[in-house]
């Protein structure tokens, strides 16, 4: 991480009243996946997620908001860079469990492996330590490993899935919903 370009960064809180909003958009490629299998025994199940090549490299483009309708108590914030924002992070705390949410994250790619999404994360988890979360949590798809590959180096674990989220073909399809979380560290002393 260049260490001189990460003073730059500044991380700015966006607010509601502030619209419009340009949309977000998602871009990732990736050449494997994780094949997921779900077997039921008598007396036990067996859940196994195993990184497969796919057959050809898989691109992905799709678009997100910000302060969506669905989100509990949004907080929308902006990584810039010499005034131009180049990340974008919107989190959702829910009382009745005590976790916050992070809905979207997006890093621009000419960005991407400097450190902003790193300190986006961070950022997150320095406003669940505020709020008393207990953890901070994420989704993402099977198909999505460089994602992955990030909340995992971020210190995130898998906590659950869902293989019909997007269809009833989600396994088939190569795209289950992956739930990571991070505990948060902290919080419970302070709460």
């Amino acid at each position: 991480m260049n260490s001189n370009f990460m003073r730059d960064i500044r991380i700015v809180e966006l607010f509601k009243e502030q619209k419009p909003f340009s949309k977000l958009k998602f871009r990732y490629s990736t050449k494997e996946y994780y094949a997921m299998t779900v077997l039921r025994k008598k007396d036990r199940w067996e859940i196994q997620l195993v990184l497969e090549a796919l057959p050809k490299p898989l691109e992905k483009e799709f678009e997100g908001g910000l302060f969506q309708p669905f989100v509990d108590e949004p907080r929308v914030f902006v990584a810039e860079f010499k005034g131009k924002q180049v990340g974008w992070m919107e989190l959702g705390f829910h009382k009745w469990n005590k976790r916050m949410r992070l809905y979207e994250l997006l890093v621009e790619e000419a960005f991407r492996r400097r450190g902003v999404g790193g300190l986006l994360v961070r950022h997150a988890v320095s406003l669940s330590k505020k709020r008393c979360a207990r953890m901070l949590i994420v989704e993402t798809q099977s198909c999505n490993v460089p994602a992955i590959n990030f909340y995992l180096k971020n210190g995130f674990e898998l906590i659950g899935f869902d293989v019909a989220n997007y269809s009833n073909e989600d396994i088939e399809r190569k795209e289950v919903r992956l739930e990571f979380g991070l505990r948060i560290k902290g919080s419970a002393n302070i709460c």
